[in-house]
């Protein structure tokens, strides 16, 4: 809280949750923030594993939906599951922490891989108490829920993303930027407004969203904005799409991907080769096209140097 870059002062009312990547490895931490006080879960304490913080994390939702319910509100709930604890993973080889393995104690898997099942299982259970919660009280149709991931399947924690084959047809898992690692399903759910069971081929980021809310809020988005409001998409209208979708990741050595219709090029280091794809024909990217359409690769490169704001944090070249 020291560093004065925390959800109360970047526009929320409250907050309740972690203020650090390393902390939020750990399912069972001795301490949440509530706001910018320590929230202490004496439960967790000497090794005890008695309050699992995203439990806590839908006890909140639900307490906020039933003392907003008046108001009009906006709600971010960031579950961390089914992120790993690597630090623990380490240690015992199984960095997937659960309270119990629930229906899938007696299957003949691992038991990270029970572990693992069982706390997205545990989500899904409480993300369906929000939605009922809502019905309940007379606020689905006035609510839009999205339900999306920050990133594809990760193997990290002692995980195997290839078990339950999480990534489908997809190439790639976390922190590649072929599909896997970066196309993820989003859900929205808004009660007689958005059609159920009805699918989208419309692809988006998350920096759409910004925009998106302020619409759907009836105010003006900030101006200088990448994202652009995809209200149309989700209520089934004709749908302005991206120009390009651009991504860097500068982990492993600074990848950078850009897609521009059915188009997409990669490139896993500034002077490594470049990849092209059609996902249209070629979703899981087993055919580089690079050579053979050498056009369509160099229109794309020029993005790879104009998409991109240069940052003494993420600099192209490292020092």
């Amino acid at each position: 809280p020291e560093t004065g870059s925390v959800p109360n002062t970047r526009g929320f009312d409250e907050f309740f949750g972690y203020l650090n990547q390393a902390h939020a490895h750990n399912s069972f931490p001795e301490h949440l923030w509530e706001n910018q006080s320590e929230y202490l879960l004496r439960g967790n304490w000497f090794n005890q594993k008695k309050q699992f913080a995203p439990d806590l994390f839908s006890a909140r939702t639900l307490s906020f939906i039933e003392r907003q319910q008046r108001d009009p509100f906006f709600l971010y709930l960031a579950y961390t599951v089914p992120h790993a604890d690597n630090e623990l993973g380490l240690l015992q080889k199984n960095g997937i922490d659960a309270p119990d393995q629930g229906m899938y104690v007696r299957e003949d898997w691992p038991d990270v891989e029970k572990n693992f099942a069982a706390i997205i299982t545990r989500m899904d259970s409480d993300i369906g108490r929000i939605l009922q919660l809502l019905k309940r009280k007379g606020l689905d149709e006035n609510t839009l829920v999205i339900f999306s991931s920050d990133n594809g399947p990760h193997k990290e924690g002692g995980h195997d993303a290839g078990f339950f084959r999480s990534s489908g047809p997809l190439r790639g898992v976390k922190r590649d930027l072929y599909e896997g690692g970066i196309r993820v399903p989003a859900i929205a759910r808004w009660t007689k407004t958005i059609a159920p069971g009805k699918v989208s081929e419309f692809p988006w980021a998350f920096w759409d969203f910004l925009a998106t809310a302020a619409e759907l809020a009836g105010v003006r988005a900030p101006t200088g904005l990448d994202g652009i409001s995809i209200v149309p998409a989700l209520l089934g209208k004709e749908q302005r799409a991206h120009d390009y979708l651009y991504w860097e990741f500068f982990e492993r050595g600074f990848q950078q991907a850009v897609r521009q219709g059915d188009w997409k090029l990669v490139r896993q280091a500034p002077n490594f080769k470049l990849e092209l794809f059609n996902l249209r024909d070629d979703v899981g990217e087993t055919r580089d096209l690079a050579a053979t359409r050498a056009d369509v690769a160099a229109r794309l490169r020029k993005l790879f140097e104009s998409a991109r704001a240069e940052s003494k944090d993420f600099p192209t070249k490292p020092v």
